[in-house]
């Protein structure tokens, strides 16, 4: 995997290469938003290269209002091929199955979110208001 030159730096917690290719390797599911309404998401995985960045804050805020964990990678393309699609993906969700073989791997992989989340409550409020200003300011 190649490193993205268009990193937002806002965009954290990010996973980093080991991490990136755990993620990867799960084939997420393209629809983050159904599956974080519906209560069937283990975490959700947005790439930090998504240009403006205002367009994942809807899954970012759904992500803090139901407690599911979250994490950017890079680049769009790698998330794309990995969730089967020809075309870059911003956001995809890896979602809970019973029965699932890969359980025990995805409880691996949240550990490894929930290691890296150091984002404050505060930080967070600072980049949700940024991206909502951003966000109010392009719809003018």
């Amino acid at each position: 995997l190649t490193e993205c030159a268009d990193v937002n730096p806002k965009a954290r917690p990010r996973a980093d290469s080991h991490l990136t290719k755990k993620l990867l390797y799960l084939a997420p599911q393209l629809e983050a938003t159904k599956t974080l309404n519906r209560g069937i998401s283990e975490f959700i995985v947005m790439t930090a290269d998504a240009e403006p960045l205002e367009i994942i804050l809807h899954p970012l805020l759904l992500c803090k209002d139901k407690n599911v964990s979250y994490v950017f990678l890079c680049p769009k393309q790698a998330l794309g091929q990995a969730c089967g699609v020809s075309r870059p993906v911003i956001a995809c969700s890896v979602t809970r199955k019973e029965g699932s073989h890969l359980k025990q791997q995805i409880q691996s992989i949240l550990q490894s979110i929930d290691s890296k989340w150091t984002v404050s409550n505060a930080q967070f409020y600072r980049l949700t208001c940024t991206l909502s200003f951003f966000q109010q300011r392009n719809s003018n």
